[in-house]
């Protein structure tokens, strides 16, 4: 009965998705400002949702149990990095980004900072590791919550999952994304609360009570902080710098209709965040103590099917569902506007908006089955995000704050069209590509010393032969 009702509400909701998006189809065709950050129109409520829905995905929920399973408290410095990083961008770039309306960093980077299509190449492909990343995380979450739901292969459900917010990311772009965010947000907070409720009732809502458990079963290890200052510091930066070089935020602050609306919604969305991905992870750990003998990866879906009953597993299934198709769809829109925008458009100008929309939408399918494609053979959800964020957090991070902080004339202020950085064109990509390779080889914390060195070594060494003006720019850049 169970799997019945898992299929009837999975196929009732993405019919809801789909003609919600049809909704906003003629909209979001009117060019490819509309498609990519709806004009940079959107109001505060929609903003936040949006935010809430993108951040809690299926990692938030079902990656984060599995690694408080395993490692209990020594989890929550990435937690803290990863989640509280959002409070760190509200604060400092949101407001900051939402004075523009570029379509993506690398956009933002080449305008105010690099001048170089290269970089900004280099810029689309390091963060699309971040989405693409996230959007095979999401469906191959719900394959296995799936799976064990229904005792059933995982595969069909993660194909018609992911060919649902395939479809409605490309019918509505940008407005069909965040309105059925708004939509999943609502939902999900609520179903959210009502799980954590449950869940924590069952150690009485002490956790001193879940420390003498874990004392029980051997496991009183997950309530210490076992872990070296430099791994703390590691894991944190890993979480931070991978968040600062997300698409998908930057381009809700350039959607947001004022810069207000950015921060305030990126700051709200944050603190939830940090709090419900804490309570994810002391999940895992009260499952650890039910259940010793578990492997890490099956902990909540041991606890749903055995503790709970069978109105609260599909209430939970919902809210996996909700959690991971809203990720993905957020995700894959913005892998797919990275690309055209900073990878396609630099080197090759003169493309209709026209073209533009409907080459975003193919890549949206393309993008969307790469990322399936490569996440069933990933290990593991949070494997697969911590690689990509690594991957950019040293590469792209380091150089965006050199190039702000570096400004060739002090006293004014970062405007559309206007360089204004002394980070050199070598400079900025030998800082992207040491600092990405560095992080994957040593870690990310040698990945951000290497890029910033390199960054002010190389410029200096080798500066750009003329500075750049408005004019140019428009005439050659845009």
């Amino acid at each position: 009965m169970l799997a019945t009702w898992t299929w009837v509400s999975t196929i009732v909701l993405s019919l809801f998705f789909i003609l919600m998006s049809l909704v906003f189809r003629k909209k979001s065709s009117e060019s490819f400002l509309q498609f990519a950050i709806a004009g940079g129109t959107l109001p505060f409520f929609l903003i936040l949702f949006s935010d809430i829905a993108t951040i809690m995905g299926v990692g938030n929920f079902i990656g984060h149990s599995s690694k408080g399973f395993e490692s209990g408290i020594a989890n929550i410095p990435f937690i803290i990095g990863e989640q509280g990083s959002k409070i760190l961008f509200a604060l400092i770039f949101a407001g900051f980004a939402a004075r523009f309306t570029y379509k993506s960093i690398g956009e933002l980077l080449n305008d105010l900072i690099l001048r170089d299509r290269i970089s900004r190449a280099i810029v689309g492909i390091l963060t699309s590791g971040i989405m693409i990343a996230w959007i095979g995380g999401q469906a191959k979450g719900m394959g296995s919550l799936f799976a064990v739901f229904t005792n059933t292969d995982p595969l069909p459900l993660i194909f018609f999952f992911s060919g649902v917010f395939i479809l409605y990311t490309m019918i509505g772009g940008m407005y069909s994304v965040v309105w059925t965010d708004f939509v999943q947000g609502v939902l999900l907070i609520g179903l959210a609360v009502w799980f954590y409720i449950s869940v924590f009732a069952k150690i009485d809502f002490s956790y001193s009570k879940l420390k003498t458990m874990l004392l029980e079963v051997d496991a009183g290890q997950l309530t210490e902080l076992s872990i070296s200052g430099w791994e703390v510091v590691t894991l944190f930066i890993t979480g931070c710098f991978g968040i600062l070089a997300a698409q998908v935020y930057w381009q809700r602050s350039f959607a947001a209709d004022n810069p207000k609306s950015a921060s305030r919604a990126m700051l709200y969305s944050g603190f939830f965040a940090i709090i419900f991905t804490i309570l994810s992870s002391v999940t895992g750990m009260i499952v650890k103590a039910m259940n010793p003998s578990l492997e890490a990866g099956n902990a909540v879906s041991w606890l749903i099917m055995n503790e709970m009953t069978e109105l609260a597993a599909l209430l939970f299934f919902i809210l996996i569902f909700l959690a991971a198709i809203s990720s993905a769809s957020s995700q894959l829109h913005s892998a797919a506007i990275v690309i055209v925008n900073d990878v396609v458009i630099p080197f090759k100008k003169g493309l209709k908006d026209k073209t533009l929309i409907k080459l975003s939408k193919w890549l949206v399918v393309l993008v969307g089955i790469f990322s399936i494609t490569a996440a069933i053979y990933s290990e593991s959800i949070i494997s697969l995000f911590s690689f990509a964020y690594t991957m950019a957090g040293g590469g792209v991070v380091p150089v965006l704050i050199v190039g702000l902080l570096w400004k060739s004339r002090k006293s004014e202020q970062f405007e559309m069209g206007s360089h204004n950085s002394k980070v050199s064109i070598w400079g900025g990509r030998v800082g992207l590509i040491s600092g990405a390779t560095f992080a994957i080889l040593f870690g990310i914390l040698w990945g951000v010393l290497a890029s910033v060195i390199l960054t002010i070594v190389v410029s200096i060494v080798l500066p750009n032969k003329r500075e750049f003006n408005k004019i140019e720019f428009n005439q050659t850049e845009s």
